[in-house]
């Protein structure tokens, strides 16, 4: 045998064909005439290339194996070159290291992931919910159930690429004869075609409905959360497999609470007089009204925390707190009366002396309030 091809790439003569491949690859990215350019490489090149397209194609392989030569003269082949017919995607696979994909594809394909807005309340997004949601979406066709083909018939073989899903095509090029592969133009790479089409789908094998979808909304999620519900998208062509839907949560503002976190916060108002003498409030919350307790001296600004009286933490066990922000509310209007009690009141605690013998910085908290209502 005038060439012992396996020698040429380097393998054993039981070599498997991904064996033989990988061989193939790394000696054509070492000589390649893009890499070196010299021409015992180029001749190198060819020899690799030629012992490829004998090993890698199991008749030629088998034809050689039992001492015919395809590439020897008379033996089947055209010497020189590659050979007619030589596939230029092992070239482009072995070099650029991509795969490319043969034979037809399927026609069943992923459908596409779908995405819905959900409004929900604050005590909704707090506690979880469920919702009743209604989508427009793609399902399997009843009538050919994902087929394409009307009923009592079936996809035909393609009678232009017989099957393959491809066409090949011999060109001419300074490695030689390369042969190009392309999608079969008339069936569109699927290897068969649809000669009668399902009246329903037309031959898509999914057709558009709205049908509704029970969700349960856990606990704890916020405003911008996304939920995956995996396999409840659009079905995909030919009947393939479901995308998934994603809800995205909106939380409405509340009236009362703002949410920071799972933390709550809200703002009380709190007359002078309370605040000074301690007082107790019903306050709103996510769990109904309760009492909290205004000690005496209480300051505006001051937070009062009612722990575990927050959102509920996603996932987890436990709830964030609620923070009362308290606001003192000092009267703006005074009748004689009240104005008298409260200097009164100042005289009793010093904070102000007889009108007409303050000293500068002697003045106390009544005394500032009065002359601001006064207008001084």
């Amino acid at each position: 045998m005038a060439n012992d091809y396996y020698a040429t790439l380097g393998v054993r003569r039981d070599a498997g064909a991904d064996e033989i491949k990988k061989a193939y690859r790394r000696l054509a990215r070492e000589l390649h005439p893009d890499v070196n350019p010299d021409p015992e490489t180029q001749d190198r090149f060819k020899e690799i290339t030629q012992a490829y397209e004998v090993l890698s194609d199991p008749k030629k392989r088998e034809m050689y194996d039992l001492g015919a030569d395809p590439f020897a003269p008379g033996g089947g082949a055209a010497g020189g070159g590659f050979g007619a017919g030589f596939p230029f995607s092992d070239i482009m696979d072995a070099f650029f290291g991509t795969q490319t994909q043969r034979g037809p594809r399927s026609r069943a394909r992923r459908g596409r992931n779908g995405t819905i807005r959900v409004e929900l309340d604050l005590a909704e997004t707090a506690f979880g919910t469920t919702r009743e949601l209604t989508v427009d979406t793609a399902i399997v066709c009843t009538n050919c159930t994902g087929a394409g083909t009307a009923p009592g018939t079936q996809p035909e073989t393609c009678d232009m690429c017989h099957g393959r899903g491809e066409v090949q095509q011999v060109t001419r090029s300074f490695l030689g004869q390369v042969m190009t592969s392309r999608a079969c133009p008339q069936c569109g790479g699927y290897g068969s075609v649809i000669r009668t089409p399902c009246p329903e789908c037309s031959g898509d094998g999914r057709v558009r409905t709205r049908r509704t979808i029970k969700v349960r909304i856990p606990a704890g999620v916020e405003n911008g959360t996304h939920i995956q519900l995996a396999g409840e998208g659009e079905v995909g062509p030919g009947g393939g497999p479901a995308g998934d839907l994603f809800l995205e949560i909106v939380e409405r503002p509340h009236a009362i609470f703002e949410r920071q976190g799972d933390d709550l916060h809200c703002t009380v108002q709190v007359p002078m007089t309370a605040a000074a003498l301690g007082t107790s409030l019903t306050v709103e919350t996510l769990d109904g009204p309760e009492e909290i307790d205004i000690r005496p001296g209480t300051q505006s600004g001051q937070q009062i925390p009612m722990y575990g009286r927050g959102v509920k933490h996603l996932n987890e066990n436990g709830r964030g707190d609620l923070m009362i922000h308290v606001n003192i509310e000092t009267p703006t209007k005074l009748d004689e009366e009240q104005e008298e009690l409260l200097r009164r009141l100042a005289v009793l605690r010093g904070e102000e002396r007889p009108p007409g013998k303050f000293s500068p910085g002697q003045q106390g908290f009544f005394s500032r309030l009065r002359d601001a209502f006064n207008g001084r």
